[in-house]
């Protein structure tokens, strides 16, 4: 089941490749773990899966540990809302963290990562629908925080994360994806070269093809690989 899940996840990303004319291997498939056993990740990863998504920092440290003991080499992305008394453990596991939403909270990521001599990558999270339920930074307001985070010497912004609402229609997702490749754009027009946002972390199990349509370069898959 999650072998044949798998085939056709990355079947549609090519399409969607080909339908946006692009390189297929600039857009990354992250397999969202969250509920998930042992036993199914590593049956994912069997299957070529090399990154793996959680939501919640207690969960990924458990099975980071069993897995890292069964000398898998993963790369495990933070996707869910982080809270700034978890930063110590998500910067001993997590190679990116996708949801940095304030700068109080890369603050303190930045603090911890000193502590253990390391360079943390992240993205800043947007809230590109403005629903008073999700997490994120305003669009007006990623610029400025960014430039703040440039002064923390142990954090690494390599581009911006969004959630889309949930729509009948994937189609009706693609604004909000729009508007996070176009903010991306415009503040790549203010950093020099070797600052460039790279990553835009964007499309979920209903609308992942869209995502890819409008620039993701980072999907996000729990339910379509694991249903």
């Amino acid at each position: 089941m999650i072998k044949d899940n798998i085939l056709k996840v990355k079947k549609r990303i090519l399409q969607a490749c080909l339908k946006a004319n692009r390189d297929p291997r600039g857009v990354g498939l992250i397999a969202v773990a969250k509920g998930r056993g042992i036993q199914e990740i590593q049956e994912a990863v069997n299957c070529g899966i090399s990154d793996i998504g959680e939501n919640k920092v207690q969960e990924a440290l458990l099975k980071y540990h069993e897995l890292g003991a069964a000398s898998y080499e993963l790369k495990w992305h933070m996707v869910g809302h982080l809270q700034a008394n978890k930063a110590k453990d998500a910067v001993r596991i997590f190679d990116l963290i996708h949801s940095v939403d304030s700068l109080r909270l890369a603050e303190e990521l930045d603090k911890q990562a000193a502590k253990i001599d390391k360079l943390q990558d992240i993205l800043i999270e947007v809230n590109t629908s403005g629903e008073a339920a999700k997490f994120g930074l305003k669009p007006g307001e990623v610029a400025g925080v960014i430039k703040d985070i440039a002064q923390l010497k142990n954090l690494n912004v390599r581009g911006l994360m969004t959630i889309a609402p949930i729509v009948d229609n994937p189609d009706a997702a693609r604004p909000y994806f729009r508007n996070l490749k176009e903010l991306s754009d415009k503040i790549n027009e203010l950093l020099p070269p070797n600052s460039k946002l790279q990553t835009l972390s964007m499309g979920m199990t209903d609308d992942f093809e869209v995502a890819i349509e409008e620039g993701s370069t980072m999907v996000r898959i729990g339910r379509g690989i694991f249903a």
